[in-house]
């Protein structure tokens, strides 16, 4: 299995950002509905808010705000559409946008990191009260 690491320096941009068919969409959104009910997983993502996320993490937080920020100019149901057609969207995105949401990713990143912080100490203090 890719550590996040490995699988951050494969993804250096949103323009790579690997598109997938149908299948492995329905396949990894199952996945994910039974991971997300396991303790285990719960226990992560509680840890992981007292944290700030790595910068390669940032970097894909980043990519993925720039990708939905040209989603929402361009293609304003893309999340209402069948997910054949998000898939040929993404692909035109990469193709005919890949530049924009490269520059756009770069200034979301300050924005990323605000967050970031904020999510800290959110979870800081709600911690400290519970």
């Amino acid at each position: 299995m890719k550590t996040f690491l490995e699988l951050a320096s494969e993804i250096s941009g949103l323009s790579e950002f690997r598109v997938v068919n149908r299948a492995a969409r329905r396949k990894a959104a199952l996945r994910m509905k039974r991971l997300t009910k396991s303790s285990a997983f719960k226990q992560k993502v509680a840890r992981s808010k007292l944290r700030i996320a790595s910068p390669e993490k940032q970097q894909v937080k980043a990519a993925k705000r720039a990708k939905r920020i040209v989603l929402d100019k361009y293609f304003k149901n893309y999340d209402k559409m069948p997910v054949a057609q998000k898939v040929k969207i993404d692909q035109m995105i990469q193709q005919k946008y890949g530049g924009l949401i490269a520059k756009l990713t770069l200034k979301q990143k300050k924005f990323v990191k605000k967050g970031e912080v904020e999510k800290v100490k959110a979870a800081r203090t709600a911690k400290k009260d519970a």
